[in-house]
């Protein structure tokens, strides 16, 4: 839960969910061996061997040599095997990201019919998985015949020399084979543990790469933002930078439009404000002060973002608007849910504010999922509101009134509005015009119409796209 977006980026879903299960699994059953036979067997190897040289020295002498061969041999297959257990949860990882994906996102395939397709996807990394396995099994199951031959050649060489002591010898003799084979089997689970302890400890041992400095600002007066030749890159080893030579300057309380293309860094601009990323180069400042210079939780909590992807927990609805404020009151609920023009709606619904919503908020359309997430976000009341394309599932009229009701009941917010509609951001008070993960232009609507191409086209395409729709209706 402590983890930055990039350290949850270089795990990977599909790999934790392998890690808190499979892994953690594996060094219990580990674990729980060892607790129950690793005192045991060393202490019965101990006094079983005293007893057996008290008896007989030179009988006693088979153990030694036995003991090397088994030792041997244990090492060897512990070598050969482990690197099998490391390529075989790696495989682990793929598998539970096929199945999550599926459980996730079943709709989007039967919708598809593509469940044949997520089958034999599924089959591959079954198969990937179960050929690694059975070859690491393989060189596993050599433990028994060794344990075997070692075994029975000790009790053979017994029966050849000591036949006379043999009553006496052989209880202490099977108390020693079978320490070693209670100790073999030990082995075999730290073999397969080996592997699942290291991803654990890799996972515990990860540190965040983003947390509050030693000498935090706790107080953050207005939402002033500024982005000083600001360039990020997601991996420190990629070629090529998401954003670069971002440098604008937004005032306390303005509206600001942000447009551009698919993977223009639109998204990436605005993360590094609450500082889900940290910079690469140049620096972000809010109200006058570098972003890493407040306590993580206080700068967050003055800015609210409605992601890209809306999401909403198992409960009411009530209890989903109080992410924003737990200590929320009745009255403020119903405030930010009419300014987010979600009010109505949810009173249509005969429980109200006490609706269940169901896993993934399934139960609800985008539309008014996105508008309960602009009331989630509205109850931080924030200094900064970061709506990422959030109004792309309500119609333009509902939109119009959620801009409306922004600018007239939080004027002090700075309200920063990434969309795909013109139509979104055209009473902003400047408009940014992203491409290729650098600022192209910025200005009002008016003049951004007047002498930028990329935005008269996009205007004049929805606009014809609109006077289309109306002649058909």
């Amino acid at each position: 839960q402590d983890f930055s977006f990039s350290n949850i980026d270089k795990f990977s879903t599909s790999s934790l969910i392998t890690r808190l299960t499979t892994d953690v699994t594996n060094v219990e059953m580990s674990y729980m061996m060892i607790i129950r036979t690793a005192i045991r067997a060393p202490f019965m190897i101990i006094f079983a061997m005293i007893m057996a040289f008290t008896i007989n020295a030179d009988m006693a002498l088979i153990f030694l040599c036995i003991a090397p061969v088994l030792a041997t041999g244990l090492i060897l297959i512990m070598v050969k095997a482990i690197p099998f257990f490391n390529k075989i949860f790696k495989k682990y990882d793929a598998l539970n990201e096929s199945v999550e994906e599926n459980v996730r996102g079943i709709r989007v395939v039967k919708s598809y019919v593509r469940e044949d397709f997520e089958k034999q996807k599924f089959n591959k990394a079954s198969n990937e998985v179960k050929q690694n396995f059975t070859k690491a099994e393989k060189l596993i199951a050599l433990n028994t015949p060794l344990m075997n031959f070692c075994t029975y050649s000790g009790i053979i060489l017994i029966f050849v020399i000591g036949s006379i002591m043999i009553i006496s010898f052989m209880t202490y003799s099977f108390q020693i084979l079978m320490s070693l084979m209670m100790l073999s089997m030990i082995m075999v689970m730290i073999i397969i543990s080996v592997a699942s302890a290291r991803r654990i400890a890799e996972v515990l041992n990860e540190q965040s790469s983003i947390v509050s400095p030693k000498d935090a600002v706790f107080d953050l007066e207005n939402g002033d933002i500024t982005f000083e030749n600001v360039a990020f890159k997601y991996n420190k080893s990629a070629d090529r930078f998401a954003v670069e030579n971002i440098s604008v300057e937004i005032k306390s309380g303005e509206t600001v439009g942000i447009i551009g293309a698919t993977g223009s860094g639109k998204t990436t601009m605005v993360s590094l404000i609450p500082r889900l990323y940290d910079v690469s180069g140049g620096r972000v400042t809010v109200s006058g002060r570098d972003v890493k210079d407040y306590d993580l939780e206080t700068l967050r909590n003055s800015v609210a973002m409605v992601l890209q992807k809306n999401v909403l927990f198992s409960g009411t609805i009530k209890e989903n608007l109080k992410w924003g404020n737990k200590d929320a009151s009745d009255e403020e609920i119903f405030a930010a849910a009419r300014l987010s023009q979600a009010h109505e709606f949810i009173l249509a619904r005969e429980n109200g504010y006490d609706t269940m919503i169901e896993q993934g908020g399934t139960n609800v359309s985008g539309g008014q999922k996105q508008r309960i997430c602009i009331a989630r976000a509205l109850l931080k009341k924030p200094k900064i509101l970061i709506l990422d394309d959030s109004t792309s599932a309500v119609d333009t009229h509902t939109d119009a009134l959620i801009r409306q009701g922004l600018k007239k009941y939080i004027p002090e917010t700075t309200k920063i509005i990434i969309a795909q509609r013109i139509a979104s951001v055209q009473d902003a008070d400047k408009i940014i015009i992203m491409e290729n993960g650098t600022i192209s232009a910025v200005g009002t609507h008016d003049e951004l119409l007047a002498k930028n191409e990329i935005y008269q086209e996009l205007y004049y395409s929805q606009n014809k796209m609109q006077s289309t729709k109306g002649g058909e209706e």
